[in-house]
């Protein structure tokens, strides 16, 4: 009897430990001021997955663009600056001011929307 309230009550206490738990990335919002939930709305608006695969966002299979896997693991924006959130923001603003010549254009983002998409891209870890 006591080998049971002893597996019960170590059963009850994984069990309170596990609902803490929340998995994948659809929780993890960065400390960046932006809302990745938004971002992932307005990577759809603006068509981002024409040139790029993305996860997460379904209609996201271009291939012009490198594909954003595991984006928040990434040490370097655009092959020339560190990953920074500050940088990333910068690049999403305006990509042809950082890499003169690039593909990728300017889509008249304001800071708010490149914050809001940079954390979603950063919740690709």
């Amino acid at each position: 009897m006591k080998a049971r309230w002893i597996l019960s009550l170590g059963l009850m206490a994984g069990s309170l430990m596990l609902a803490g738990c929340t998995g994948g990335t659809s929780s993890y919002t960065p400390n960046m001021g932006g809302d990745a939930h938004n971002g992932r709305t307005l990577i759809v608006h603006y068509g981002c997955g024409a040139c790029h695969i993305i996860p997460g966002i379904y209609t996201a299979r271009g291939l012009v663009g490198p594909p954003l896997y595991f984006y928040g693991r990434r040490t370097i924006i655009a092959g020339e600056l560190p990953n920074s959130t500050e940088n990333l923001i910068r690049w999403l603003r305006n990509p042809p001011a950082v890499e003169p010549g690039t593909a990728m254009p300017n889509l008249g983002l304001n800071q708010q929307q490149a914050r809001d998409i940079a954390a979603y891209l950063d919740s690709l870890q």
